[in-house]
């Protein structure tokens, strides 16, 4: 299927999503929102699909929300009266925004970010939605919206403290500075950084490959409890991944798993 803002590459058992607007350094204007779900909803069921790596084509990741390109769709921010009525249609058309980045967050495969130059604003509010996020030694990220009179309202303000801590994402919120790769590895919003754009993307294949060698419906299980477990207590976390393990105990993957050791070899899931 060809897409106005993405280009999906599927080279099973991985799957390479890039934001595709390299001319404008892949700012992010309304297909960059609303082709997110039906995307990560195909690669989600896509059996054949492991994990996802989720890159920027051209300069960078992403320097965020295309605000000229968006005035359209989020016409009531021009709306100088602002009544009730006006504010009932904002709230909608930003719950779209939200739910056009949860659905990675929701997506049954992992999804690593890999990340080069810029990632900015939206940019970083995508990649914070990711599993896991790597970066190219150039990159520079922002948690921007201070400082042009937003705040941050399609996830990053609650995704990212539970990456980063509430401390970090307060001054990098409040102060909306530029910080660098190695900033970013310091305060682990990154897992790795690489020298060059095509070192990321080796590293980043080659993570998504290991990731593919382990058991689909472990893998996917385990993503499914750790997403339950992060705003739950340790007991709400231990209840629900009992339940995960007693329900897919036991399975074709496991006995393979099992069969192998035996043997002495790899298993092939």
């Amino acid at each position: 299927m060809e897409y106005q803002f993405y280009e999906v590459v599927k080279k099973p058992p991985l799957a390479w999503v890039y934001l595709n607007r390299p001319a404008k350094k892949n700012a992010m204007n309304l297909p960059a929102w609303t082709e997110t779900i039906p995307i990560f909803e195909e690669l989600s069921n896509a059996d054949e699909i492991r994990c996802i790596i989720l890159s920027g084509r051209g300069s960078c990741f992403s320097v965020g929300i295309d605000l000229l390109g968006m005035a359209e769709f989020m016409s009531e921010l021009m709306d100088k009266e602002q009544k009730g009525g006006i504010k009932w249609k904002m709230i909608k058309k930003i719950k779209q925004l939200q739910d056009s980045l949860t659905c990675i967050e929701l997506c049954r495969k992992p999804v690593i970010a890999a990340i080069h130059g810029y990632c900015i604003g939206g940019g970083l509010d995508m990649a914070a939605a990711c599993d896991i996020r790597l970066s190219s030694c150039e990159s520079i990220f922002s948690l921007r919206e201070t400082a042009v009179g937003f705040v941050a309202d399609v996830g990053v303000l609650q995704r990212l403290p539970r990456i980063v801590g509430q401390g970090i994402t307060r001054e990098l919120a409040y102060t909306a500075k530029n910080f660098d790769a190695t900033r970013a590895r310091e305060i682990l919003l990154v897992n790795a950084v690489y020298q060059t754009q095509q070192e990321l993307w080796d590293g980043a294949e080659k993570m998504a490959l290991e990731i593919a060698q382990n058991s689909p419906l472990g893998v996917q299980a385990t993503k499914n409890v750790l997403n339950f477990g992060m705003d739950k207590s340790n007991q709400d976390g231990l209840d629900f991944v009992a339940s995960v393990s007693t329900n897919i105990i036991p399975s074709d993957e496991l006995t393979e798993a099992m069969t192998a050791f035996m043997e002495k070899r790899k298993p092939i899931f």
